[in-house]
């Protein structure tokens, strides 16, 4: 399941309103977040990111400088997003591209199969879940 917003920064305050919400989406699909894997960007080396993570009981962690494989996963998604999203389409407006985030994400989370869920959606890892073939 992937979880996305688009800004303009990345400032300490805008990373730290993300990873809140985030939390809160995620928990609405009964998913508990224990860590998080971030870069080593500013944002995710202040206080404020810090304090936040303690107060929602998450374990930060940082990528190595230098070495985009650590985070290979979220290069792969940014991958597939350029690649079905951004850039498969012509969009009149930056504002159009980014309208269009919402429905190419709820095709991503809920229909589009992935080979590491045995060709389901990411929807299908998460039991229980009422409207999960919406």
């Amino acid at each position: 399941m992937a979880y996305t917003e688009v800004h303009d920064d990345e400032t300490a305050a805008i990373a730290v309103g993300v990873l809140q919400r985030a939390v809160y989406w995620f928990a609405e699909r009964g998913v508990t977040i224990e860590r998080v894997l971030s870069d080593n960007g500013g944002a995710y080396r202040s206080y404020l990111w810090r304090d936040t993570c303690e107060a929602l009981s998450i374990t930060p962690k940082r990528t190595r400088p230098y070495r985009p494989q650590t985070n290979g996963k979220v290069e792969r998604f940014h991958r597939t997003m350029a690649d079905g999203r951004a850039y498969a389409h012509c969009y009149t407006s930056e504002q159009e591209r980014r309208d269009a985030l919402s429905g190419w994400l709820h095709q991503y989370n809920q229909h589009r199969p992935h080979t590491a869920c045995g060709n389901q959606p990411p929807i299908t890892r998460l039991i229980n879940l009422s409207g999960q073939y919406s």
